[in-house]
């Protein structure tokens, strides 16, 4: 079992009114809660990994590929690794994002 205390977890400032905090992992799966001011923006990007993200809080308008959805409060996305997606945050708030496999850049940073 793998267990991660929140108090024994790191704040990353990405920049840009972001934050990043890597919660539990094995090589296989990954959570990682991250935290936008309004008007903040994950840039559009890919990457191998399937992603899900859920929304903690807050209201963000995510695009994936060629369509945009406004998510808020308990909505949820699955991007597929390889996909170009990104993220404007409407109304401050927090995403916890799944990453399978693990992000090893995220744990080089």
């Amino acid at each position: 079992m793998i267990v991660v205390r929140h108090e024994d977890t790191f704040l990353q400032d990405l920049a840009g009114g972001s934050t990043r905090r890597i919660l539990a992992w094995n090589d296989k799966l990954m959570a990682v809660e991250v935290g936008f001011e309004a008007g903040a923006e994950g840039a559009l990007h890919s990457h191998p990994h399937t992603q899900c993200s859920y929304v903690l809080s807050g209201r963000f308008k995510y695009t994936v590929g060629d369509e945009s959805s406004e998510l808020g409060q308990g909505d949820s996305v699955i991007v597929p690794g390889g996909i170009v997606h990104g993220t404007v945050c409407i109304e401050a708030g927090k995403l916890l994002d799944i990453f399978t496999p693990k992000r090893d850049d995220f744990l080089r940073a």
